[in-house]
This record gives C-alpha cells, sequence and structure tokens, in this order.
C-alpha cells in the first residue's frame, strides 16, 4: 500500500473476465489503497467489487468501489479493458471496428474528469486500440501505455524455459511487433544468463507458432484469456506506482524505431512512475527489421481504416 498521505487510485473501466480479473489480482497482491471498477453492466460492477470487499479481512485495508466516470478524478492508473470480446477464429484485428466506437465513448467521459493519470490498455486490438485512445486523448506519448507484448514475451519464455528445462524467469528473450499474428520473436537475442540456446531450427518454429498461437488455443479451450493478462497488468502497474524503471515491452508510439514510425508497437521499454520513460532501440538483424517493418504496415493499413 502507498506510504504516503495520497492514496493510489486505480480505476478498471470493463469488469469483464480480464477486468475482474486483474481487480483481484492488484487487490491480492495489495497494489493500491483504492479500488474503482466501472462497467456499462452497473450490477456486474457492483457484484464484483462486493464479492472482492467481503475478503478484505483475509488481506488488509483498501476500498473496493464499483463507481462511475467521475471517480477517474485523481486515479493514478486508468486501465482498459472494455469492449467486445474475441470469438474463436477471430483475430485481434477483426475486433477492431466494433471495438473503436465503444472506446471513443470512454475516452470522452474519461477526459472529463482526468487529466494527468495514465491510461494503460488491455483492450483488443491492443496497439491499433492504444495509438486511438493517444489521438483522441492528446496526452503526452508515455502517458498512454498499451499492455504490447509482455503476455506474449511472458509465453515465449515460459515455453523456452519448458523446452530447456530451466526455470523461465532466467530466459531473456523478447516477442516484438503487433500483439498478434505479425509480432515476431527475436531469436538473436534470446539468452540464458548470456549464453545462447541450444535449441535446433524445428524448436524454434514450434516454440514461436505456439506463443503467437496461445490465444487461439486458450480462446478455443475456454473462451478467454484472461489469468495471464492480468498478471502482466499487474506488473504494469506496480512498475509505474513503485517508480521501477523496468524494462517491459508494452505498446507505445515508435518513432524512427529501426525505420518505423507513427505506430504504436510493443517492444521494451524502461516504465516507471512518469509511464514510459524510455523506448530501448535493440540491435537486431536484418531478418527481424524486416519482419518488424511488416507488422508496422499491416497496422498501419488498418489504422488507416479508421476515422479518428
Amino acid at each position: 500500500m502507498s506510504l504516503t498521505n495520497k492514496k493510489n487510485r486505480i480505476v478498471i473501466i470493463g469488469a469483464g473476465a480480464v477486468g475482474s480479473t486483474t481487480a483481484y489480482t492488484l487487490l491480492l497482491r495489495e497494489r493500491m489503497d483504492e479500488l474503482v471498477l466501472i462497467d456499462a453492466n452497473k450490477e456486474k460492477a457492483i457484484g464484483d467489487a462486493l464479492d472482492m470487499s467481503h475478503g478484505l479481512p483475509f488481506l488488509g485495508k483498501a476500498e473496493i468501489w464499483a463507481g462511475t466516470y467521475e471517480d477517474c478524478k485523481g486515479a493514478d492508473i486508468i486501465i482498459i479493458t472494455a469492449g467486445a470480446a474475441q470469438r474463436e477464429g477471430e483475430s485481434r484485428i477483426d475486433l477492431l471496428k466494433r471495438n473503436v466506437a465503444i472506446f471513443e465513448s470512454i475516452t470522452t467521459e474519461v477526459l472529463k474528469y482526468n487529466t494527468d493519470g495514465i491510461l494503460l490498455i488491455a483492450s483488443n486490438p491492443v496497439d491499433v486500440m492504444s495509438y486511438f485512445t493517444w489521438k483522441k486523448s492528446g496526452w503526452p506519448i508515455n502517458r498512454i501505455i498499451g499492455s504490447g507484448t509482455l503476455l506474449d514475451s511472458a509465453r515465449f519464455r515460459y515455453l523456452i524455459g519448458e523446452k530447456l528445462n530451466i526455470d523461465s524467469r532466467s530466459v531473456h528473450a523478447h516477442i516484438i511487433g503487433e500483439h498478434g499474428d505479425s509480432e515476431l520473436p527475436l531469436w538473436s537475442l534470446a539468452n540464458v544468463a548470456g549464453s545462447g540456446l541450444s535449441l535446433s531450427g524445428q524448436d524454434k518454429e514450434e516454440i514461436f507458432l505456439n506463443t503467437r498461437n496461445a490465444a487461439y488455443q486458450i480462446i478455443k479451450a475456454k473462451g478467454a484469456t484472461f489469468y495471464a493478462i492480468a498478471l502482466a497488468l499487474d506488473r504494469i502497474c506496480t512498475a509505474i506506482l513503485h517508480n521501477e524503471a523496468s524494462v517491459l515491452n508494452v505498446s507505445t508510439l515508435l518513432q524512427d524505431y529501426h525505420g518505423v514510425s507513427d505506430v504504436f508497437l510493443g517492444v521494451p521499454c524502461v516504465v516507471d512512475r512518469n509511464g514510459i520513460r524510455e523506448v530501448l532501440k535493440l540491435e537486431i538483424s536484418a531478418e527481424e527489421k524486416s519482419l518488424l517493418e511488416q507488422s508496422a504496415k499491416k497496422l498501419k493499413d488498418v489504422i488507416g481504416t479508421v476515422s479518428m
């Protein structure tokens, strides 16, 4: 909890599977003093707030309530998880037209009450929605953060660790680009404690395909993904609230990043109390640069179809 007189407030817009799981994760890890849930279905938000509040005797002191957009006032972080759910067999980009209208309404309401917090976007397609939010808000780039490829990179590290029988926390590996089908693995930089990976070409292909297709596999099995993304959002919130200056693969506006500009993509960034402090320009291979350019072009083409 906060050690200062100012209470840390996190607002979550969207109390669906991702929003409610994120709220519960943040509560269990005692990340904030005040937690506000906002949803078009007010009864659902009320139910979640009550359910979590009843567990406070087992945890500690916090205030949790179902609120309105007015409660965004003074919030340190506003997490947006609202939007249409991804259907089986549907790509994240296919969600775009259904989500843009929802997001425009949300952003308009948030801006009435908060002008200095950090907007953390998790709704898919997250890179496009983050770009749209930045354009709509007019806020500085550092205070608009998409969840990006943080979860993809975690999946990547987990699968590498499983293959090598090594704790995934000791695996250093990145997925960058779109949080979606055009994402790319940085095999040229992947390592364990500075040592190269003893993986065959077939191993690498299998690991990356399982990383890229993980969401589709989970959606087919149970309808939605929410546990791991909740942990990823918790990780970003922790880096912000604790001023960690941690390196996280989040989505941000790129400007001449290996020739890529004016698009939000997931790349390693330094995240602290002010949001994104710095974008780290990794030394990547010529093939990886080409794949990054392709990922950027794909999203730019999609962005070009959206009326801002």
